[in-house]
């Protein structure tokens, strides 16, 4: 689905990819772990057009998308959940679930698919009048992925999604990730919650200053002993 070739993003002088390569395939979750500063955002947006490559390919189902405008990238089948949610906060959870929907052309389908978010997170149905800001931190999480997946993705990509959540609140929303995924969607997660991304992912990459250091099956990867020190508490 999903093919990364040697992958070079840059901010001004700083190289934060630096020849990353990867792939995804249909139907999976796969997961990238590091620290701040590893460069799993910047990757995110690179895919998403958000960020242009300086170098490498990014292919995704034969089609070369590495030029690409994030509009675009959208309309076939990618979309992004950001760091720290980003949902417009004065508006209603309604408002910004059909927003995501902007690009679409089936338009009578639109409601329907509402209702079905409804359907996916009930906090949702019940806070659908309710302006995005007032929204907890879970449930602006559940607005902001609710929304992504009003474009009917084939690929979702998730930015931490756990950050300054509570672990009840974090569990909840990797069992809604897990659900996306059976229901068909294809799922890159960047998590610093390694032990949660690897507990739901079939493979996992580990990124270090812009460079893919290890990679393999999730429970591979959870049983190494450099990530168990570094990134599962010992």
């Amino acid at each position: 689905m999903l093919k990364i070739n040697n992958l070079h993003t840059s901010y001004g002088s700083i190289e934060a990819l630096k020849g990353v390569s990867m792939e995804i395939t249909d139907g999976e979750i796969v997961t990238i772990i590091g620290a701040n500063g590893a460069g799993k955002t910047t990757f995110l947006r690179t895919i998403s057009g958000v960020l242009r490559a300086m170098k490498g390919t990014i292919e995704f189902n034969g089609r070369d998308t590495t030029k690409w405008s994030t509009e675009k990238i959208v309309n076939i089948g990618i979309a992004q959940v950001p760091e720290g949610r980003q949902i417009f906060s004065e508006l209603t959870v309604f408002e910004n679930l059909k927003l995501g929907a902007f690009l679409r052309k089936d338009r009578s389908t639109i409601t329907d698919d509402i209702q079905e978010i409804y359907e996916m997170f009930p906090r949702l149905a019940e806070r659908r009048n309710q302006m995005g800001g007032s929204l907890s931190g879970g449930e602006q999480q559940m607005l902001a992925m609710g929304r992504a997946l009003m474009s009917r993705p084939k690929l979702l990509l998730l930015d931490e999604p756990s950050m300054g959540l509570a672990p009840v609140v974090v569990e909840s929303i990797f069992d809604i990730i897990k659900n996306i995924n059976q229901k068909g969607t294809t799922v890159l997660l960047v998590e610093q919650n390694a032990r949660m991304a690897l507990g739901i992912a079939q493979r996992g990459y580990v990124l270090e200053t812009g460079c893919i250091v290890l990679s393999g099956a999730s429970q591979t990867l959870a049983g190494n002993n450099m990530i168990k020190e570094i990134y599962l508490g010992g």
